[in-house]
């Protein structure tokens, strides 16, 4: 008997997780430090939840494609959205915001990139400095979100970002590198 995907615990961590965003947008944008400060703990937890899922879909054999594809998802939509609530309250400086367009836009290119080949049976796997890059990225983020609490922590915010956003080009340049006799049509 085929196991319903939405019941495997992996899956409704990711969709939590996915659920999650709205509170956390919300509370970033009320513009109330304590509010704020909660935002963080929901987004620490949405954050390691996308350890977590992974954990246990291998732990307790729990896979499926509606996991295999929420997760990136998820992720995608945790990152983007933050950047855009963050973007909206101020959060983000001028410069700030090379780091996150950057981040914004290979999150959206990739996966593109990645449905294109999709159709043509091609396969780009997600590579160990990819999973970093989101790593990098979860963190940056938090480490924003928690700035106006603590401003001496304005540097470390600034160096993570731009680290998320060097990463970040830095593994759509892989992927584009990777699909680029595909795209070409120079598979010789």
């Amino acid at each position: 008997m085929a196991r319903n995907p939405l019941l495997l615990i992996p899956n409704q961590i990711t969709i939590a997780r996915i659920v999650a965003i709205i509170p956390i947008v919300a509370l970033v944008m009320s513009g109330d430090p304590a509010l704020r400060l909660i935002a963080l703990v929901l987004y620490v937890l949405a954050a390691v939840s996308d350890w977590l899922d992974g954990y246990l879909a291998r732990a307790w054999d729990q896979y499926s494609p509606l996991g295999r594809m929420l997760d990136p998802i998820a992720d995608k939509l945790l990152v983007g959205i933050l950047i855009a609530a963050l973007a909206w309250d101020g959060s983000f400086s001028a410069l700030d915001m090379i780091p996150a367009c950057a981040i914004l836009f290979r999150e959206f290119f990739i996966p593109g990139l990645r449905e294109f080949l999709g159709n043509t049976q091609i396969v780009l796997p997600v590579s160990k400095l990819a999973k970093w890059k989101t790593t990098v990225q979860l963190v940056a983020l938090g480490v924003v979100l928690l700035e106006p609490i603590a401003p001496e922590l304005g540097l470390v915010s600034d160096i993570l970002l731009w680290l998320a956003g060097a990463l970040t080009l830095w593994t759509g340049w892989q992927y584009l590198a990777a699909s680029w006799p595909h795209l070409s049509g120079d598979q010789s």
